[in-house]
């Protein structure tokens, strides 16, 4: 009846009068995500309601942990409906609490934004050290418990507040990677070498640094078993150098497709530079595989194939209709072919190792339409690992519309340089897109939802790696200070002038090792302000004892983050199921090293639970 009139009123705020031991309390904030203050007059029930909400919180974090082992059941039977219910739960939780993820946290000082939390939450958060906000806020299993113990009673909101985020958000982790993720966040696979794979053959570990072979090995697995689900041999590996950001890609996911697993690939690059680096990495690997003495069948040593990727140059504009995108294939600005080795060209892209062609271009005057009467022979695949902004969307709207598309595999990144109604122009360089539809929301369900607008600093935020603050919290890294020194400098340069604002000072080298007049010397020197102005002492040690409080309110936010990138990947899967076909969320790399780890794999036929082994494989 509470949440009825809840709902009847727009109000999510209650209070509880008389809450005795809290049981109404914590079912209105944990079970029915209201926002709760409970008032009790005895001093000895208030602490018995706490105790009880601690006991319920641990029972939430044990069946998070064994998520771990069901999360990817879940996630293949997760009906649409039980994804729009999920979308509109966090766009709800979103409108209480967004605030936290859209503030910026260089303006903690000018802005007041510890000011912005209820005061029970400065009071619960204020003196926690940093492993304190690791095991309390930020993670889900403990192996320290002292650090996960309260050292106060929280309020019922603030409490809330967490579980909804860990509730509603994607599981990040496979089953066993709790325990196999030890060194300094990396896969069991690098155990014995911190440079070099075990499970990556040694050819395609060379120019690829470690983060980088976990994700082509792990991709490539699933591309490979995408490829024998439907049938098809030929992929399209899309976006490899269209990243605006580093490291730039250089045809190391195309090569282990085509030389280590035996796929039919074509790259495409928005640099020519990179598309003439890749050609290079892919003729030293021919190299390799001549000393080596892999010239017999058609097949190197341990089943490498001697046919190669095709490199194609050319920009993938996300504005433009799909028939614009096949036209490239078909008639790239610039094209590498491989090199020959005996017996057969390692370019020749054009003929798979089954021998039939391509899919031929659309007819001439083809439009955007969802339909195009063309080709011949057999269909491809798309694939995009870490396509950058609307990039990954195009790439899901080209599957949703092209014919010859048979499945796709994509893992996003740099959700902020996406394009919404608010904002139809990503920010950053690269050639201006002309985009008709926005990047997001994607899907009629969310664009319909209230409250499902995104900031540009709530999808930023979606992109930092929670994992990897959360091994600084619990190692107390000197780097924590580095915000508050930010957001120290941010009150110099707005008293120095007022007009500048959010400006970017860009990352200072060892920040932490620096003393604050340092850092705000080299800091005022970068935005034009005279680095010999003089600061004052007292004023600002004021702000930099603040410490704490700067990193409780930027783990707040980062909780959230895991939030917000479940709502943009679930309006993406939400639009295709609404166009008709299935598709799959599942996470694939580790998050302590790889953090944008989820892929959104899609086909025109069932999939079932044929990629759950390739998930869980590690």
């Amino acid at each position: 009846m509470v949440k009825r009139l809840s709902e009847l009123t727009g109000c999510h705020q209650v209070v509880d009068v008389g809450a005795g031991q809290g049981h109404l309390s914590r079912f209105l904030a944990f079970g029915l995500g209201l926002s709760v203050t409970a008032i009790e007059g005895d001093p000895r029930l208030v602490a018995q309601a706490a105790k009880f909400d601690q006991e319920l919180v641990q029972a939430l974090r044990k069946e998070g942990a064994k998520r771990g082992g069901q999360s990817l059941l879940a996630m293949v039977g997760f009906s649409l409906e039980a994804q729009k219910r999920l979308a509109a739960d966090i766009t709800r939780v979103l409108s209480l609490y967004g605030f936290i993820a859209d503030a910026y946290i260089i303006e903690f000082f000018t802005d007041n934004l510890w000011g912005s939390l209820p005061p029970s939450w400065q009071a619960a958060l204020a003196d926690l050290q940093p492993p304190q906000l690791a095991a309390l806020l930020l993670e889900n299993r403990h192996t320290r418990e002292e650090e996960a113990r309260y050292s106060s009673v929280w309020p019922l909101s603030l409490l809330a507040f967490k579980a909804s985020a860990d509730t509603l958000a994607f599981p990040r982790r496979a089953s066993g990677w709790a325990s196999k993720s030890k060194e300094a966040g990396r896969p069991e696979e690098f155990r014995e070498n911190q440079c070099q794979s075990s499970r990556l053959p040694p050819l395609f570990r060379k120019h690829v640094k470690p983060k980088k072979q976990h994700e082509i090995r792990r991709l490539g697995q699933m591309v490979k078993r995408l490829s024998e689900l439907t049938g098809c041999r030929q992929v399209v590996d899309v976006g490899a150098g269209q990243c605006l950001l580093p490291p730039f890609p250089q045809g190391h996911l195309s090569r282990f497709l085509a030389f280590g697993l035996g796929l039919s690939v074509t790259a495409i690059e928005g640099d020519p530079r990179l598309v003439t680096q890749a050609a290079k990495f892919d003729q030293e690997l021919v190299q390799a595989l001549r000393k080596e003495g892999a010239k017999q069948g058609g097949q190197g040593p341990n089943g490498i194939s001697l046919k190669g990727p095709r490199h194609v140059a050319g920009w993938v504009d996300p504005g433009a209709p799909w028939t614009e995108f096949w036209q490239l294939l078909q008639h790239p600005e610039v094209e590498e072919r491989g090199p020959a080795v005996d017996g057969g060209s390692l370019g020749t892209a054009d003929v798979d190792p089954g021998g039939e062609d391509l899919p031929g271009p659309p007819g001439r005057g083809a439009s955007s339409a969802p339909a195009c009467h063309t080709p011949r022979g057999r269909q491809l695949l798309l694939t995009g690992l870490h396509a950058c902004g609307d990039l990954s969307v195009a790439l899901l709207r080209h599957f949703a519309r092209c014919p010859q598309v048979a499945g796709i595999t994509s893992v996003a990144c740099c959700y902020m340089k996406l394009t919404t109604a608010e904002a139809p122009v990503p920010p950053g360089p690269g050639p201006p897109p002309c985009p008709a539809e926005p990047g997001y929301p994607l899907s009629a369900w969310v664009s319909a939802l209230p409250g499902h607008r995104l900031s540009y600093k709530a999808r930023e935020g979606a992109c930092h790696a929670l994992e990897d603050y959360a091994r600084r919290l619990n190692g107390q890294s000197a780097a924590l200070r580095t915000h508050c020194f930010r957001a120290a400098l941010e009150t110099v340069i707005r008293a120095a002038d007022p007009a500048k604002k959010r400006l970017g000072v860009q990352t200072i080298a060892k920040a932490h090792q620096l003393t604050f007049g340092e850092y705000a010397r080299l800091g005022l020197e970068r935005v034009g302000l005279d680095p010999h102005a003089r600061l004052e002492p007292g004023p600002l040690q004021a702000l930099l004892a603040q410490e704490g409080k700067v990193v409780a309110f930027f783990s707040l936010a980062l909780l959230l983050a895991p939030l917000v990138e479940t709502l943009l990947l679930l309006d993406r899967m939400i639009f295709l199921q609404e166009e008709g076909f299935h598709c799959q969320l599942l996470p694939l790399f580790d998050p302590a090293f790889s953090p944008r780890n989820l892929v959104l794999v899609a086909a025109k036929t069932p999939l079932g639970s044929a990629l759950l082994d390739v998930a869980a494989e590690d």
